[in-house]
């Protein structure tokens, strides 16, 4: 069988360093070489041209045009940029055959249409967030409502955004010969909001590279002085959409029941704003601030109960890491968290609770079920062991990629 020729996609910026960066290294890594003929594409990236080949997989770095011109639009400026990729693809492409262009970026539209003029390929495209997530903080209900909103009510400029944000992300989808959904609830989604036919979309969860420690967990604790207490740990950026807010409200509930525990937030962020949420408790919490991976691995190894009340998540790499590390977490119900964490056998459910205009977490039924966890340590540990097995059977890089490489052999 001929090697499928796949491009797969990755800008510079904020998200190639978090998710989608996690995503397409893993996916590097997993599918290999071996029947696929691999090259990686970085746009906007180094200063000049560059291409290289390492393991027999092809990496071109591809500079942003040096300077903007005036009188083009964005739009235009864009289109100009992408129309210079394709004439490097054509010129350096070795076969055009089985070709595969995989984008992980619902703004690449123009990407999108001249590949899909100039080559005859399959366009794939990852869904790893919805533009409306992050305005709406996740809130399914409101967006429904926003969309469906009929009349004069649209006038508002808030709800025009989310409305025109939703078509073009729905017009970029329809060009997409497939799309892959990293959870079941973002594919029912996709299909009765966004009317997507359902041949076109696929649920494959995100796969990660296991980790074996190698050293005890009570060495670990020496080595980071901590003490010999329940370790709850959050792992996350600080912001509003990782529901922090929540677990240092609940924590303090929990400090007056069980004083004897402690918390670690390994993340960046605002910490200002946080930190007043933690008046009064500062002693029983630790900032690490953003820390390299061993680091944070030796945390998840140590943590007893992991946290993670996020507003929306689609398949989230720092709870996949922490159920490879046998770590029992209280995770939200919002999007794909709900279906990752197996309620009462994996860790433990917190209701995300959706308002017309806003959604929330309730503090007090947190806080209930962090105690849950402290106070009944074997049930805890139970559910870490079924953690790591979930991890094994769903998430691990052997699962990922036996996944892609179906996926991709199903294109043609």
């Amino acid at each position: 069988m001929k090697p499928i020729n796949l491009y797969i996609f990755i800008e510079k910026g904020r998200a190639s360093v978090y998710g989608i960066g996690t995503y397409i290294k893993e996916l590097i890594e997993s599918i290999g070489n071996d029947v696929i003929y691999l090259t990686v594409i970085h746009l906007h990236d180094e200063p000049v041209i560059k291409m290289e080949e390492t393991d027999g997989i092809r990496y071109w770095h591809i500079p942003d045009t040096i300077e903007t011109v005036p009188y083009l639009n964005y739009e235009a400026h864009y289109k100009q940029y992408y129309r210079n990729i394709i004439y490097l693809i054509q010129l350096y492409m070795p076969v055009a055959e089985r070709l595969v262009f995989h984008i992980n970026y619902a703004q690449d539209k123009s990407l999108a249409e001249i590949l899909k003029k100039t080559f005859d390929c399959k366009l794939v495209f990852t869904i790893h967030c919805l533009s409306w997530s992050f305005s709406l903080s996740g809130n399914i209900t409101q967006f429904r409502q926003i969309l469906t909103t009929q009349g004069t009510s649209l006038d508002d400029s808030f709800k025009k955004s989310i409305t025109e944000a939703y078509q073009k992300e729905k017009n970029f989808f329809e060009k997409m010969d497939r799309i892959i959904c990293l959870s079941d609830n973002t594919q029912k989604i996709i299909q009765d909001d966004y009317q997507i036919k359902p041949d076109k979309l696929t649920v494959l969860y995100n796969g990660l590279t296991d980790n074996k420690p190698i050293a005890k967990k009570t060495i670990l604790r020496q080595k980071y002085h901590i003490p010999d207490i329940p370790v709850i740990l959050f792992a996350g950026r600080l912001d509003n959409i990782k529901g922090l807010a929540y677990v240092l409200r609940a924590f303090k509930i929990v400090l007056n029941t069980q004083p004897h525990c402690h918390m670690i937030i390994a993340g960046n962020g605002t910490f200002d704003t946080y930190m007043k949420e933690c008046e009064d408790i500062w002693m029983h919490v630790t900032w690490t601030g953003l820390i390299d991976k061993n680091k944070l691995y030796d945390l998840y190894f140590v943590a007893d109960i992991g946290i993670m009340p996020s507003l929306h998540e689609q398949c989230s790499y720092v709870a996949i890491e922490m159920m490879m590390h046998g770590v029992p977490l209280i995770a939200s119900t919002s999007t794909g968290l709900c279906e990752m964490v197996e309620d009462g056998v994996t860790g433990l459910h917190i209701p995300v609770v959706e308002h017309p205009d806003k959604v929330e977490i309730d503090s007090d039924l947190l806080a209930e079920k962090m105690l849950y966890l402290l106070q009944n340590p074997e049930e805890t540990k139970k559910m870490g062991k079924n953690a790591r097995k979930r991890y094994e059977e769903k998430y691990s890089s052997k699962i990922f990629r036996k996944n892609m490489l179906e996926f991709y052999r199903s294109l043609f």
